[in-house]
């Protein structure tokens, strides 16, 4: 019997698809190597819709009648088959996921320092301009753009350097491109939202500022 069969991944789903090759199990011995010779291991798939639990039994007894000398060993659906090829690299995703949100964690809290830090230095200006006529709303939107604009530099500076480890990174991901938008969207709104958030608290402190009490103490 000879027929085209679908590719398939032999060393793992990160693997590339390679060529291979079917044999009858009686033909293996009539095979030259490195195609051909005696198996060191057989897999035996079933399709089937029970539980491998449920079927141990049956393919032993099966398994026996053919050769008692041929143990059955890790009987597994190919959900398990899957989860276990996958352990490391989603161990390493996992981590990486791990330290991307301390880093995302670390930027927010250097942006509320960075920020609280600003208004504190310019309190006197923000008491001069109020004393002036700007008002609550107008201080606020000037230290939240300020924020703003450090958030807008940080993305631009990690997508240049995501697309250029884009090798490295394409490594680690399964069915998703390092370049995919809606994960770039995705991870480019919740900096923003983040960063926003830590904006709020240094921007309405400045905003309330009472400019009697700046220019009395200066």
């Amino acid at each position: 019997m000879i027929g085209v069969a679908k590719d398939v991944k032999q060393g793992g789903i990160d693997k590339k698809t390679g060529t291979e090759m079917y044999f009858f199990v009686d033909q293996t011995a009539l095979v030259p190597p490195p195609f051909g010779g005696a198996p060191g291991t057989m897999n035996l798939v079933l399709r089937t819709t029970l539980p491998p639990a449920t079927l141990r039994t049956a393919i032993e007894s099966a398994v026996r009648e053919a050769d008692a000398s041929v143990p059955v060993v890790r009987l597994r659906d190919m959900n398990g088959v899957f989860e276990e090829s996958i352990t490391r690299p989603r161990l390493l995703a996992q981590l990486l996921g791990g330290f991307a949100g301390l880093a995302l964690l670390l930027a927010a809290i250097a942006t509320y320092g960075v920020l609280s830090y600003m208004v504190a230095e310019r309190r006197r200006e923000i008491g001069i301009r109020m004393a002036l006529g700007a008002d609550q709303g107008s201080v606020l939107g000037q230290v939240m753009k300020q924020g703003l604009t450090l958030t807008t530099i940080g993305i631009v500076v990690g997508l240049a350097s995501a697309i250029a480890l884009n090798r490295l990174i394409a490594s680690l991901l399964f069915g998703v491109q390092p370049t995919d938008a809606v994960t770039i969207v995705a991870v480019v709104a919740t900096i923003t939202l983040v960063a926003a958030i830590a904006c709020v608290l240094p921007a309405w402190r400045a905003s309330r500022v009472d400019p009697n009490v700046v220019l009395r103490d200066d």
